[in-house]
């Protein structure tokens, strides 16, 4: 999810992301390639060391030199997303690794996380496509099964949580209200890469640009729990979320997935919840952050255990790293969970600074490894 950061927010995102990329980016640097195409993103420029580059597994090394946090993009000319990185603090670099057509293609950089972003355009050239294993494939069909799993059973969850917003049914609509997110937060990267929806279901109060409309779960979310009533906006805002779900589920079986892609995406989970759950900012009026946190955790668990078989063969301590690192932050999570077969987790205002810190510890010691993994695929 993007949102617009305050400046006392953006101070603190930043220093979260230091820790969740700071070792990863370390380790990485030293790594190098002359092949990579080095961004660096200022506050009012974005330099891009190549504008043509050939067709296949293409890597960025991104340097954020400006003093906001920002979010690199590749993205077709429909302004589809091929790839991104989210959240990228002041003074800290990035690695991005990505499988690219040939064709034009823009690579943006968003200062502040908010607006279209500055651009250059790229030309990828030749015809030859990222030679994939017959392991790859099968990755990439399982997980276009998995997203389109999650989208065709959140729609029902959500007409639960609409029709008691359109009946006035409050206590209702709150019973239902993180349950009809749960597939959502699992495939929000896949969710993002289509530009439009996210921002219709999923953006935050603060998240809000001028003459822009809020709608979805989060406007919803705070006549529940904050102004406490539902009139006849909320009826509108219900009918509204359930048509922009319906145009999500229809479109996940086109979007264009990859092997990288997936692992990025495993990866952009994490600096969700890194950057939202952890903070309390996400679910700010309802506290049912933790929720959201283990379907985030869930839905780049997923990603990892497809791409397995061939991160395993090309970096086999990576592998073991990760799958110590997920069973680590899913047992604390369940420290959290009321019951065990069901997603009822305790509400996040009654989880303590030291609980917060040791939950975004858990965090970081998963980003870091999990910021390696496409790479390991591609190897």
């Amino acid at each position: 999810m993007r949102v617009r950061l305050s400046v006392a927010t953006a101070t603190a995102v930043a220093a979260a992301l230091a820790a969740v990329t700071g070792c990863a980016e370390k380790a990485d640097t030293a790594a190098g390639g002359d092949g990579a195409i080095k961004v660096t993103a200022k506050d009012d420029s974005c330099e891009v060391s190549k504008k043509e580059f050939p067709a296949g597994h293409v890597q960025l090394d991104i340097e954020n030199k400006g003093s906001k946090v920002t979010e690199v993009y590749i993205l077709f000319p429909d302004d589809r997303i091929v790839t991104e990185r989210e959240n990228i603090g002041p003074g800290t670099k990035a690695r991005l690794t990505a499988e690219v057509k040939s064709g034009s293609y823009e690579i943006a950089c968003k200062p502040g996380m908010k607006g279209d972003g500055i651009r250059q355009k790229v030309t990828v050239t030749g015809g030859k496509a990222a030679v994939r294993s017959p392991e790859m494939d099968a990755a990439v069909a399982a997980y276009r099964q998995y997203v389109q799993a999650q989208a065709d059973e959140t729609l029902p969850k959500a007409k639960v949580f609409t029709d008691a917003v359109k009946a006035g049914d409050i206590e209702a609509a709150k019973k239902a209200y993180a349950d009809s997110r749960i597939g959502w937060e699992r495939t929000e990267p896949v969710a993002e890469s289509f530009g439009d929806i996210d921002p219709k279901v999923d953006l935050r109060e603060d998240g809000v640009e001028k003459g822009q409309k809020w709608t979805g779960w989060h406007r919803l979310e705070k006549s529940l729990w904050q102004d406490k009533k539902l009139g006849p906006e909320d009826t509108a805002l219900a009918d509204t979320l359930i048509k922009d779900l319906t145009v999500w589920q229809k479109k996940v079986g086109t979007a264009e997935i990859t092997p990288t892609s997936m692992a990025n995406g495993a990866k952009e989970l994490l600096d969700e919840v890194a950057t939202g759950k952890v903070t309390g900012e996400e679910e700010r009026y309802s506290h049912t952050d933790l929720v959201d946190f283990k379907a985030n955790v869930e839905g780049a668990q997923k990603s990892f255990e497809l791409l397995k078989p061939v991160a395993s063969k090309n970096d086999p301590k990576l592998v073991a790293e990760l799958d110590k690192q997920f069973a680590a932050l899913n047992t604390l999570l369940d420290k959290y969970r009321k019951d065990k077969t069901t997603y009822v987790f305790a509400s996040y205002d009654t989880v303590g600074k030291d609980q917060r810190k040791e939950l975004s510890d858990g965090v970081n010691a998963l980003a870091e490894p999990l910021s390696k993994l496409a790479a390991a695929v591609v190897k």
